[in-house]
């Protein structure tokens, strides 16, 4: 059973194993206190032990719901912002076709609302959906956040003006509390199908909750797959005592002692585009949960090599307050060769006959010699694959690191103050 491990090679010049293992007892005193609920936010640690004990009825039951929603539609809108969307829309976007033929009925394609407030975006979201059978599906724990809530209100006066209600009220399904809020009320009132956000799992830890396999499911993707690898790294990292040999410890300690080396940012780099979202929920995952009390690393993210052409002068000569974690996928689920030319009028026979793949591997080897070589220290994280089992991994391991690693400065991992300033401040303003 292969896993997905963390290459510590390209940043052991800027520190020596010995300093690492310096923090090998903080990080497991930290792992601990997520382990047995010591910890700032433990009424929040649901997420921990979720791969393993969601239940085969909660599994079939989403599934059976997907399957009637994906029967009567040519598009999904998923209404929700940042851990309301951004995992399902992560893991959507790493395992769904680049190009694909848009609502077809059986195969619908997942749009999104309630994650902005353009009024551009929402009028064209409007006109589509006047020519398309489509469904909802509305996530929101208290139903009164005001991007997911304006968009719901719109989209189900317009579902509704379209199918009638009672044909619209199949049509939509709501995620939510499980007793409580603004949209369980509703939901209650008008006969919606409902799936319950745990009260012990937070927005951007609950990927692996109906907020995000409904939606997932909805694509088409192996949702029980997802679960698995989630699962299986989960045992992996309660069982591996190596610190050396456990991912979620070895990045946890990693990133903090880059941190306290005045790194202030962490640059995640990506050479599969369709790991983009995945970034994106990476960002709020971790700027949410450590960015706190004036601490806490910036997460930004980046697309390589495209945006080697925009960014890789700054990176590689700019200001050194930066490291780079790599996400890189070893085996590629398609083979496209280099065919000689001609004349060789590009000069590049000399790839002939060789995979994209390897030329890209070669690409990403350069890049991280060339910046390391530029005082960037770079972490590898290396997914052995692109499917719903190994992306089941890098979303539990990615969580579980998230917290070891909030731990280990100091905060609460698991609530987010600063989030409600601009809310405050903008319905002073409406």
């Amino acid at each position: 059973m292969d896993f997905i491990k963390v290459n510590k090679e390209y940043i052991s010049s800027f520190f020596s194993d010995d300093e690492l293992r310096k923090v090998q007892a903080e990080v497991f005193n930290a792992d601990n206190s997520l382990t047995y609920g010591t910890g700032k936010g433990s009424d929040f640690h649901g997420w921990m032990d979720l791969p393993a004990r969601i239940s085969e009825s909660e599994i079939n039951d989403i599934k059976y719901c997907a399957e009637n929603l994906r029967s009567i539609s040519s598009a999904v809108v998923v209404i929700g912002i940042g851990g309301s969307y951004l995992g399902a829309r992560a893991v959507i976007e790493a395992l769904s076709p680049s190009f694909k033929n848009k609502f077809e009925k059986g195969n619908p394609d997942i749009l999104y609302a309630g994650h902005n407030l353009s009024e551009e975006y929402l009028h064209e979201l409007l006109s589509l959906l006047s020519g398309i059978d489509y469904s909802i599906i509305v996530i929101s724990k208290s139903g009164t956040t005001i991007e997911p809530a304006v968009a719901f209100r719109l989209l189900k006066n317009h579902i509704e003006t379209k199918y009638g209600k009672d044909e619209a009220r199949k049509r939509i399904v709501a995620v939510t509390d499980k007793s409580k809020g603004a949209l369980k009320k509703l939901a209650d009132e008008e006969g919606y199908k409902t799936f319950v956000i745990p009260d012990n799992v937070g927005g951007r830890f609950s990927v692996l909750t109906p907020v995000g396999l409904l939606p997932v499911a909805c694509a088409g993707i192996d949702i029980s797959g997802l679960l698995q690898g989630a699962k299986d790294i989960l045992n992996h990292i309660n069982k591996e005592k190596d610190f050396f040999n456990n991912p979620a410890c070895l990045y946890a300690g990693l990133r903090n002692i880059l941190y306290r080396s005045w790194k202030e940012i962490e640059i995640m780099v990506s050479y599969e585009p369709k790991l983009g979202y995945l970034i994106e929920w990476w960002k709020q995952l971790y700027g949410e949960s450590e960015g706190k009390q004036r601490k806490g690393l910036f997460p930004v993210g980046v697309n390589f090599t495209t945006d080697l052409h925009s960014l890789g002068q700054i990176i590689q000569d700019g200001k050194k307050n930066f490291f780079e974690t790599v996400l890189w996928v070893d085996r590629t689920n398609a083979e496209i060769k280099i065919p000689e030319a001609q004349n060789d009028p590009d000069g590049l026979n000399y790839l002939s006959d060789k995979r994209i793949s390897y030329i890209n591997e070669k690409a990403m080897l350069g890049t991280v010699q060339a910046h390391t070589q530029g005082s960037v220290p770079n972490i590898l994280i290396k997914i052995p694959e692109l499917n719903a089992y190994y992306i089941g991994q890098l979303i539990y391991f990615f969580e579980r690191a998230c917290g070891i690693s909030g731990y280990m400065l100091g905060v609460n991992p698991f609530d987010q103050p600063g989030v409600e300033a601009y809310k405050k401040e903008m319905k002073k303003l409406l």
